[in-house]
C-alpha cells in the first residue's frame, strides 16, 4: 500500500488543491507574461496580427511557465529532457486550442475591437488542459496525489 493509498479522502484532496494553487500562481505569472506581451505586439509591434503576436507570447510563457512548474508545482519523476519534451508536445497542443479559440472570437466584431477578451476566454478555458496534462508530464499522474 502506497503512502497516498493511506491518506484519508479530505488530505488528498487537500492535497490536490494546493497543488492547482501552486499551478495557479506559476500559471498566472506565466500568463501575465503572456498578455502582456500579447497586447504590446498586437498594438504596437505587429498591429492587429492575431496570430503572429500570440505565437510570441504564448512561446515566451510556455517557457518560464516550464521553468517555474519544475521549481515549484511538480515532483519531477522522469528526466528533465523526457518532461521538456513531453511538456512543449502539451504546450504546442494549448497553443493550438488558444490560438483556435482566439481565432474564432475574432471573428466576432464586439470581440475583434477589444483583443484582450478573447485572449482571456481562451486563456480560461486553456488553464485546466494544462493543469492535468502537465501533472502527468512531470509525475507521470492525471488525478492522483501524494
Amino acid at each position: 500500500m502506497t503512502s497516498e493509498e493511506k491518506l484519508p479522502l479530505w488530505q488528498k484532496l487537500k492535497k490536490l488543491f494546493l497543488q492547482k494553487a501552486k499551478f495557479a500562481m506559476t500559471s498566472g505569472l506565466a500568463t501575465a507574461v503572456d498578455i502582456g506581451l500579447f497586447y504590446v505586439l498586437i498594438t504596437h509591434v505587429f498591429q492587429g496580427q492575431w496570430i503572429l503576436s500570440n505565437t510570441i507570447a504564448y512561446g515566451i510563457a510556455v517557457l518560464l511557465n516550464f521553468t517555474l512548474q519544475k521549481l515549484f508545482v511538480f515532483d519531477l519523476k522522469r528526466s528533465l529532457g523526457q518532461a521538456f519534451a513531453l511538456a512543449m508536445a502539451v504546450s504546442f497542443g494549448g497553443y493550438l486550442l488558444n490560438t483556435g479559440i482566439i481565432k474564432l472570437l475574432s471573428y466576432i466584431s464586439e470581440l475583434a475591437a477589444q483583443p484582450l477578451i478573447p485572449k482571456l476566454i481562451a486563456t480560461g478555458i486553456v488553464f485546466f488542459y494544462n493543469f492535468y496534462f502537465k501533472k502527468y508530464v512531470f509525475e507521470k499522474r492525471f488525478f492522483k496525489v501524494d
